[in-house]
């Protein structure tokens, strides 16, 4: 007696199987998994800070379960979490936001699911720079709306007003900002910004400006938000926000939401029937974070700041890798391009056999839209940088 193999009973909807896995997070799911089996590895993959959460914060949680605010919250988060966020844009931006536009999220992430699915319908298409964060395309996808992509790399990956101009189609319905960028660390200047929002709001067209990295801005460059602007600029924008960079507190997953009302209401709808609220007890934490000092902000972009500095200086020191210098967040996005031949033709190539000549993760460019890049994390120990250069240097002279 013969049997069929066995197959796979199950059928993905089409919304699903046109999405892509997440690079950052599968190069995420090797690193661990090498650790695991007790491999040295050196990891520039993570977009997170490898900074603990501040104390004042943690104690902040601690309060809040002895209080017992361990219970379901708003929807949108609690009262209190929804004036922090309204005090903090008031004092940093002199933004003047009311509660109905304000809504906490399960980290940044959700806010820009929630605002592309409350506004995308089949057909629409969503501007955005090329490298892009990987989930934008693939929740747009999931809409079933069209990512256009706008080429930046001939302006060193700043996005300007006018390439923005050029992509504008009678189909275009929103695009996604994203500054200071993951993945090249560039930051689109305020002059050039507002030059953007304008020309968006004479198309009435809508925008997402993703603010994950929105303190990790390094000088001369400017910290700006998108809610500086006036708000006949803001009527049709969405700013996304995240606690998980600027407190360390990736773990701890809230984020926020600021829109119209209007938009907020439908955001809220999608939220209600996904997530519900955000954790209680994070809602807390992420309060104190916003109204408590500020001086690990400050700590962490020291740090950082210092880590830039050598690793660009490293990075040119490698023959055939060339590196523009990211103004915020805390990501290198070098081209390999001149590493490539015959034996590693892509940049998903090259992270391969790094990863396994030399016990080194890197996250491939292709992942954001540009293949022959790299994204590397510094984000991580002097220590760590040190040796893996050291050991991108030696896998780069073995390709020559």
């Amino acid at each position: 007696m013969t049997t069929k193999p066995a197959t796979s009973i199950f059928q993905v909807s089409d919304n699903v199987a046109k999405m892509q896995a997440s690079s950052t997070l599968a190069a995420m799911q090797v690193a661990d998994a090498l650790r695991a089996q007790g491999v040295n590895v050196v990891d520039f993959g993570p977009g997170e800070p490898d900074f603990d959460t501040p104390e004042n914060i943690k104690r902040a949680a601690e309060e809040a379960m002895r209080a017992g605010k361990t219970k379901y919250t708003p929807t949108g988060g609690t009262r209190e979490l929804q004036q922090a966020i309204i005090g903090f844009y008031a004092r940093q931006f002199g933004a003047d936001y009311e509660r109905p536009q304000v809504m906490a999220t399960s980290g940044g992430k959700q806010a820009i699911f929630n605002a592309v699915v409350s506004l995308i319908n089949p057909g629409d298409e969503v501007l955005m720079a090329q490298p892009y964060w990987v989930t934008f395309p693939e929740v747009v996808i999931f809409a079933r709306g069209i990512p256009v992509f706008i080429e930046t790399e001939e302006t060193g990956f700043v996005l300007s007003a006018e390439q923005v101009e050029r992509a504008i189609t009678p189909r275009t319905k929103l695009i996604i900002l994203n500054s200071p960028c993951n993945p090249s660390g560039r930051v689109i200047p305020p002059l050039e910004f507002r030059r953007i929002m304008e020309i968006l709001a004479e198309r009435e067209i809508y925008a997402i400006s993703d603010e994950c990295y929105l303190r990790f801005v390094y000088p001369p460059a400017q910290v700006f938000s998108a809610a500086s602007l006036p708000q006949e600029l803001r009527s049709r924008l969405c700013i996304a926000g995240s606690f998980s960079k600027t407190y360390a507190m990736t773990g701890w997953r809230v984020g926020y939401a600021l829109a119209s009302p209007e938009w907020t209401r439908e955001m809220l709808k999608v939220q209600g029937h996904s997530t519900s609220n955000p954790n209680s007890i994070a809602q807390s934490a992420a309060v104190e974070a916003l109204n408590g000092p500020q001086d690990s902000v400050a700590t962490m972009l020291q740090e950082y700041t210092a880590r830039r500095t050598w690793l660009l200086k490293a990075l040119k020191e490698i023959p055939h890798i060339s590196c523009n210098e990211p103004e915020g967040a805390f990501y290198a996005f070098p081209s390999v391009r001149e590493c490539l031949g015959r034996e590693v033709k892509t940049s998903g190539d090259f992270t391969l056999r790094l990863l396994e000549e030399e016990q080194t993760v890197v996250t491939d460019g292709a992942g954001f839209g540009a293949d022959g890049y790299l994204r590397m994390s510094y984000a991580t120990s002097m220590e760590q940088l040190r040796e893996g250069m050291n050991r991108i240097r030696r896998f780069t002279e073995r390709l020559s």
